[in-house]
C-alpha cells in the first residue's frame, strides 16, 4: 500500500531540483512513462547512462503486437509507426525438408507489426524531450537509489559535464533500465523473488545486409539446431542460429554462418536466401527471469529491469510496453486524482501477462529445439505438436492467441 513514512535526508550529495517521479532507463518501458507522465502535467525526469545517440541505434527486438500499437496511438506516441512499420499476417515453419505457413490474421484477424526498437525509442524520445519538452539527462554515471522505505526516494547520481553528484528527491522512482541496470538489485534480497530459469542453449544472433527471403518470420526445425528468419527492413534481416551457450562469435566466420542457413532453413520449394555482409554477431544465452513483486515501498520495476524473456517468442519490448501502460496510467492518477488502486494492484496486473508470455516462451522453446536435442522421444513429442498445429483448428486457435498476445483478459 501507498502511506507516507518519516523522510530521511541526504547530506553527502548536492541538492538538485525534486520531481514526481524519477525514471532510470530511456528504453520502451522508461521513455513510455515519461510520454504518459509528461502528457497528464506530473513532472518527471529520466536518467539514462548512455548517450542519445547509443540508445536510438542500439539493436533491439522489432516485433509489436497489435494492441501495443493501439495503445501507442490511442496516447499520440505512434510516432511514424503507422507509416513506417510492416504489418505481418503469417508466420512459417519448416520441418522435416517441408514448408507450413502459419496464416494467423485468417485465423484471428490480428497482425503483428515489424518496427525495430531503436525506431521506436526514437519516436519516444523525440516526442518526450523535443516536443513535449521534457527533462532526460544522458551519460549519468554512478546511479544510485536511497530511501526506498520513504514517502520521498532519491536518486542520486554523478553529472557527466561537471563530475559533481547530484541528489533528486522524488515521490516515486521507475525502475526502467534493463536487466543490467541498478534499480532490481536496490530491492533488498529478503524483500524480493527471482525465479530464474536457464534453458542450457545459446543464439547466435546476426544482422545481415540483405532483403529478406520471404515476406514472413521463418522458424527453422532441424536436428542440427533452430534457425530463424526475423525481417527488420527491406534492406535488413534478423536471423538467429542455435549454438552452445557461452559460444564465441569468432566461432562462426561469414562461410559457416550461411552454410547452417542454408541447410537449417532448408525446405522443398523454398527460395534461396539472399546472402550478404554480416553487420553484427553475438550470443545470447537463452535464460529468462522473474522479480516478484515488481514493487518495492516507493520503487516500481518495468521492463527487463523486472522481468527477461528470452527472444525466443518476441515478447519482451511488448512485456515492456504493457508495464509502462499500466504503471504511467497508475501514477498519474495517483497524482491528479489521489487514485491509489493502480498502484497497489501494479505488480499483480503486470505480472498476469508476464506468467503467461513466460509460459508460451518455454513452451516454443521446447518446439524450437526439441528436434536437436539428442532425445528420440522429445524428438517424436515435438513432430507430434507440430502436427497439432497444422492439422487441429483448436490447437491453432490457442498457437495463435498467445502468438499474438490477444488473449481477452490476463
Amino acid at each position: 500500500m501507498i502511506s507516507p513514512s518519516p523522510r530521511s535526508p541526504h547530506s553527502n550529495s548536492a541538492p538538485d531540483d525534486g520531481r514526481t517521479v524519477v525514471i532510470v532507463g530511456a528504453g520502451p518501458a522508461g521513455l513510455a512513462v515519461a510520454n504518459i507522465l509528461r502528457a497528464a502535467s506530473v513532472d518527471c525526469v529520466v536518467l539514462e547512462t548512455e548517450s542519445r545517440q547509443f540508445v536510438e541505434t542500439r539493436p533491439r527486438a522489432g516485433v509489436i503486437e497489435e494492441w501495443a500499437v493501439r495503445e501507442l496511438d490511442r496516447r499520440g506516441l505512434a510516432g511514424r509507426l503507422p507509416e513506417r512499420a510492416a504489418p505481418h499476417s503469417a508466420c512459417e515453419f519448416r520441418f522435416a525438408g517441408e514448408r507450413y505457413r502459419f496464416p494467423y490474421t485468417e485465423l484471428t484477424g490480428r497482425h503483428h507489426y515489424v518496427y525495430p526498437q531503436p525506431l521506436l525509442v526514437t519516436d519516444l524520445l523525440r516526442e518526450y524531450a523535443d516536443v513535449r519538452g521534457g527533462d532526460i539527462r544522458f551519460g549519468v554515471r554512478d546511479v544510485t537509489l536511497h530511501d526506498l522505505h520513504t514517502d520521498r526516494p532519491a536518486v542520486s547520481y554523478r553529472c557527466p559535464d561537471t563530475g559533481e553528484t547530484r541528489l533528486l528527491r522524488c515521490d516515486f522512482i521507475a525502475g526502467c533500465d534493463g536487466a543490467r541496470g541498478v534499480t532490481r538489485d536496490a530491492i533488498p534480497a529478503r524483500h524480493r523473488r527471482i525465479a530464474r530459469q536457464d534453458d542450457g542453449i545459446g543464439w547466435l544472433a546476426l544482422l545481415a545486409e540483405v532483403p529478406p527471403s520471404m515476406d514472413c518470420v521463418l522458424f527453422g526445425l532441424h536436428p542440427r539446431g533452430f534457425a530463424g528468419q526475423m525481417p527488420r527492413s527491406p534492406e535488413v534481416t534478423r536471423f538467429y542460429l542455435q549454438c552452445p551457450p557461452g559460444d564465441d562469435p569468432e566461432n562462426w566466420p561469414h562461410e559457416r554462418v550461411w552454410t547452417e542457413l542454408r541447410e537449417r532453413l532448408g525446405a522443398a520449394g523454398a527460395p534461396p536466401l539472399a546472402e550478404g555482409r554480416l553487420i553484427e554477431k553475438r550470443v545470447l544465452d537463452m535464460h529468462h527471469y522473474v522479480v516478484e513483486p515488481l514493487v518495492h515501498g516507493r520503487l516500481f520495476l518495468a521492463g527487463d529491469a523486472g522481468h527477461l524473456v528470452a527472444p525466443i517468442a518476441a515478447k519482451g519490448m511488448n512485456l515492456a510496453l504493457n508495464d509502462a501502460f499500466v504503471l504511467g496510467d497508475a501514477l498519474a492518477a495517483y497524482v491528479s486524482l489521489g487514485d491509489v488502486s493502480g498502484l497497489d494492484g501494479y505488480s499483480a496486473a503486470c505480472l498476469r501477462r508476464v506468467w503467461d508470455y513466460q509460459e508460451f516462451s518455454q513452451w516454443l522453446s521446447d518446439v524450437y529445439h526439441g528436434l536437436a536435442s539428442g532425445d528420440p522421444f522429445r524428438a517424436g513429442t515435438t513432430l507430434a505438436r507440430l502436427r497439432r498445429l497444422f492439422s487441429s483448428p483448436a490447437a491453432a486457435a490457442a498457437f495463435a492467441e498467445q502468438y499474438l498476445g490477444s488473449a481477452p483478459a490476463y
